[in-house]
Formats: C-alpha cells, sequence, structure tokens
C-alpha cells in the first residue's frame, strides 16, 4: 500500500534577507528585543517572562511577531551568527529596522508579511522551510 503523497502548503511572503533553510519552528506571539533578551553567547532567551524564555533559538527557524528594544539588537544577531547560535531564518508578521539589518548583515534568510495568518497552519516543532529569495514559507 503506497503512502498519501504530502501536499505541502507555500505562503507568499515579503523578503527581507536572501536565503533558504529548513528546519524545527520555535514559535512565539512575544515581541523579541535581542539586545538584552537573548543570551549572544548561547542563543537562549533570557528576558523574564517572556513566551520562549529558557529556550534556544540556536538551529531553528525562529516566528514572532516583531522585533523591539534598541538598535544593539542587530548586532546581537550577528554576534549570535558568529557564535553559531543564530536561528536558522526568522519569519516575522511585520519586521522592522532592528530585526531586518541584523538578518542582513548576519545572512539570516528573513521574510516579513506573510499571505496568510500563521497561528492555525504552523505550530512548535514542526518543520517548516524559509524560501526567503523567493519570498515563501513552504509548509
Amino acid at each position: 500500500m503506497e503512502k498519501p503523497a504530502v501536499t505541502q502548503i507555500k505562503i507568499k511572503a515579503r523578503t527581507i534577507s536572501k536565503g533558504y533553510a529548513t528546519g524545527e519552528l520555535l514559535a512565539s506571539c512575544d515581541a523579541i528585543s535581542f539586545y538584552g533578551g537573548v543570551d549572544p553567547d548561547t542563543g537562549t532567551v533570557i528576558e523574564k517572562g517572556h513566551a520562549l524564555e529558557g529556550r534556544s533559538i540556536a538551529g531553528k527557524i525562529l516566528l514572532f511577531p516583531r522585533g523591539k528594544g534598541s538598535t544593539v539588537g542587530s548586532y546581537i544577531l550577528y554576534r549570535l551568527k558568529k557564535n553559531n547560535c543564530a536561528p536558522l531564518a526568522i519569519i516575522n508578521l511585520e519586521c522592522e529596522a532592528i530585526v531586518a539589518v541584523g538578518a542582513i548583515i548576519s545572512e539570516i534568510p528573513a521574510i516579513d508579511k506573510p499571505e496568510k495568518k500563521l497561528c492555525k497552519l504552523l505550530k512548535d516543532k514542526q518543520q517548516v522551510t524559509v524560501d526567503a529569495t523567493n519570498g515563501l514559507l513552504i509548509i
């Protein structure tokens, strides 16, 4: 008996930083401040009370609504990349300048403004692909 074909869902989004990554999704409804909110040496979220507090963003496809905080956050993303603790890719609902600059200088694929609401389509630990070069999220 053959297995049924797996249907891929492709969601169009805006490209922020080109690139391609496949991995495990780490999702949060909370905005992230990389400066003071994420340990740049480990990739662990250290912001008190954050939904991801104590979890590592390293090697994950990171979904969060938007960034917040200091412009130094761009350089924290860069430091995370240099320390091999950065996310594989970033998905934002609305990317702002801090995350955009950080993703671009760190060469982390990033997209935002997905054409569909993601809350019913995505869940933590799900395998997803970000094709930021073509502005696609593939589930």
